[in-house]
């Protein structure tokens, strides 16, 4: 029998609980398909900037790229001009198609918030309700934010925020558990969700410090959260979205996994997507604590003949 979905984002069923966050140089089309076949339960874009959609920049479509079996797929629009932000969203959601458009409201990064765009959008709430009011009011599909705490910890805003986005037509709030100025650092703080999840009506999605199976149950029962994105740990993991820890997955899974992206990083990329491949290989290698000349010989090479003959050789002997 055919298992109903879990939560609906809209009009938008989601067949699962655990969903890859939205990660700017790392969720590409490649990452995004392998988590996908591996449980992630919808596929969640790189910020787009809606400038480079305005201007047709030839960087952009690469960040949209999508295969079928990726939907439900949701592209994260980034800007700090409601009208601008619009007009970026009307050509995008025409050309692409997605099931969900969702809003960044929680990039820490200096070059994005310097802009006041991301998390800098935190501070100013009346911003967040014009952007959301114009986009329900433009599209059918539904539209969603991921959010921070607020700023910093003097301006711990969540609560606003996320209300905002409800009463404006908001459809789905995701919540990473740190402020703009806690970064990636300190403890994700994972009660805010919970009080987030007890004031709206909408799917409340929890992130932060989910980096074990046990995390994904403790962060479900604390918070009573719809679902849970995780973003770093499933670099070096993606097979949690199959609800296994890093020690759980043999060997030959990972093989298979690892020549599976690598392959998939050619094909969308060219020969040069051997280089951008570097950063999950030597995630994914850490737990085997390869020789570091051995482990620096396969990184810094640029032929994918020679890394998958490496590769072969060190899975044949773990």
């Amino acid at each position: 029998m055919t298992q109903g979905p879990v939560f609906t984002i809209g009009n938008v069923p989601i067949y699962g609980d655990l969903i890859l966050a939205p990660m700017d140089g790392f969720t590409d089309l490649p990452f995004r398909g392998l988590c996908r076949k591996l449980g992630s339960a919808m596929s969640v874009t790189e910020f787009i900037n809606a400038l480079d959609v305005i201007e047709d920049h030839p960087r952009y479509p690469k960040r949209h790229a999508f295969e079928p079996y990726h939907r439900p797929l949701s592209l994260q629009l980034l800007g700090d001009q409601p009208e601008r932000m619009l007009e970026a969203a009307i050509r995008l959601v025409a050309k692409v198609q997605p099931n969900i458009l969702d809003i960044n409201l929680g990039c820490q990064s200096k070059n994005v918030t310097s802009r006041g765009a991301g998390a800098a959008l935190l501070k100013t709430p009346d911003k967040i309700a014009r952007i959301f009011s114009l986009m329900t009011q433009q599209f059918e599909i539904p539209i969603t934010g991921k959010i921070r705490l607020g700023w910093n910890d003097q301006s711990l805003n969540y609560l606003e925020v996320a209300r905002i986005i409800q009463e404006n037509g908001g459809a789905m709030v995701a919540v990473h558990g740190r402020t703009r100025k806690q970064a990636y650092r300190g403890q994700a703080r994972w009660e805010p969700i919970r009080e987030i999840k007890a004031a709206l009506q909408i799917p409340v999605i929890g992130n932060g410090d989910v980096r074990t199976v046990a995390d994904i149950e403790t962060i479900k029962a604390q918070t009573g959260c719809d679902a849970v994105m995780i973003g770093r740990a499933a670099i070096a993991n993606p097979w949690i979205f199959s609800r296994l820890d890093r020690e759980q997955v043999p060997i030959p899974m990972v093989r298979e996994t690892v020549f599976e992206h690598l392959e998939a990083m050619l094909g969308f990329y060219g020969e040069r997507g051997v280089i951008t491949f570097r950063k999950y290989l030597k995630a994914c290698l850490a737990p085997y604590a390869l020789p570091r000349e051995e482990l620096l010989a396969l990184l810094k090479s640029k032929n994918p003949d020679f890394v998958c003959m490496r590769l072969d050789e060190i899975f044949s002997r773990l």
